[in-house]
């Protein structure tokens, strides 16, 4: 943890979880792109890599077995208590308050927590009306899309999720202090400004977090539709990777390859599989004449080499989605991607997802029933570039924060 940095010109950026943090850190490179400034970040869950030499991370840090997803499932809170959560939030609360005065702005990019935790820093310095500090909020993770056809039924049934799938009140109140409120598409943005917010949508925070291809990718076959494997990276991995590639054992006219986010040793290889090659960024798997590209540090790159994708990821299969590319989805035990997650990431992204069991032979028709339909298959390319939107929200914003 770096020390506190006195500046009066310094800006505070508040987020909590993976993606969170890498929006908050391109943000951060944005604003220093059109002047140098003092930048401090608060990450609210995990150790804040992403900021690296951008800002100064501040705070007590909170690593969660959840990954950020407490109230994903009731295991996910248990552990999560377990790890911390009351206790190492609580101090987290009191470094935003003594953080406020030595900033002239606040930054948040996550949730109604995210946004509360910003609100205490920003007031730390405020009168009796509000925040005398201006607070802005990249509101990424709720959508007006979540709750695309729910009845009361549905939004009991994923109660757990409720102020996911919704602005609930407490957040609209939060956000009607707020300087502005950047959302993921432009219908949250009109949806809050009918409550008194002044939000605007500016492009996608997912796609601009995308860099560009990593590196050349010659083992993947120019005649073949290339399958991307996404398999996610919160734990999800030790149940939807083997299988997937069950799945890509029964689909030999795809040449399978595998975004993998982790180390080797963390790389789950099923009975019956074989890991060749001695590369640090590429590998094999291999069972008899099926063989899989397994490649590390390489998402960008399969990504935009991929006709299709199976996913349980979170931003990855947005990011997959807003390319155009297709994703076939199925719930796992979690701890992200359970089945409550992929109903709402289906209701997102529209035709672009498809879910199915979790079942190789239901992928495996899922993936087969797309690609055989072209107009099927381009309607769901549409529906990803269209709900996910396009880069260049964070060089807007950046503007926009400096004007």
């Amino acid at each position: 943890m770096t020390p506190p940095v006195p500046a009066a010109d310094a800006t505070l950026i508040v987020s909590n979880g993976h993606a969170e943090d890498l929006i908050g850190a391109a943000l951060a490179r944005e604003l220093l792109a059109a002047r140098p400034e003092p930048l401090l970040a608060l990450p609210l869950v995990g150790a804040g890599r992403a900021y690296g030499n951008v800002a100064a991370v501040q705070g007590p840090l909170l690593n969660l077995p959840s990954g950020g997803f407490p109230f994903g499932s009731l295991n996910n809170l248990r552990a999560d208590l377990r790890a911390g959560l009351l206790t190492t939030s609580l101090r987290q609360w009191w470094a935003a308050r003594s953080l406020g005065p030595q900033v002239n702005r606040v930054v948040v990019v996550g949730d109604t927590y995210a946004l509360l935790v910003g609100t205490l820093a920003a007031r730390a310095v405020a009168g009796p009306r509000g925040p005398r500090l201006p607070l802005t909020h990249l509101q990424p993770l709720v959508s007006t899309h979540y709750a695309r056809g729910m009845g009361v039924r549905s939004h009991l049934r994923e109660l757990n999720a409720l102020g996911a799938n919704l602005f609930m009140p407490w957040e609209v109140a939060l956000a009607r202090r707020a300087r502005r409120v950047y959302t993921r598409d432009a219908p949250s943005a009109a949806s809050l400004a009918r409550r008194g917010v002044n939000a605007s949508y500016r492009g996608s925070f997912a796609m601009d977090i995308l860099p560009a291809p990593e590196r050349d990718l010659p083992e993947l076959p120019t005649g073949r539709p290339v399958l991307a494997l996404v398999p996610g990276q919160r734990g999800d991995a030790d149940f939807s990777l083997p299988l997937m590639l069950e799945a890509a054992a029964h689909l030999p006219e795809w040449q399978a390859a595998v975004a993998f986010a982790n180390d080797w040793a963390a790389l789950p290889v099923p009975a019956g599989w074989q890991l060749t090659g001695a590369g640090d960024q590429t590998r094999w798997l291999q069972r008899g004449d099926v063989r899989v590209l397994v490649l590390r540090g390489a998402f960008a790159a399969v990504a935009r080499r991929a006709t299709m994708a199976l996913g349980t990821a979170g931003t990855a299969s947005e990011q997959l989605a807003g390319l155009g590319v297709p994703v076939i989805g199925f719930p796992t035990p979690g701890p992200q991607y359970v089945a409550g997650f992929a109903r709402r990431q289906a209701r997102l992204l529209g035709r672009a997802l498809t879910v199915t069991p979790a079942d190789p032979c239901e992928v495996v028709r899922a993936v087969r029933t797309l690609f055989d339909h072209p107009q099927r298959l381009k309607a769901a390319q549409a529906d990803g570039r269209e709900r996910i939107g396009p880069p260049g929200a964070l060089r807007a914003i950046a503007a926009e924060l400096d004007g």
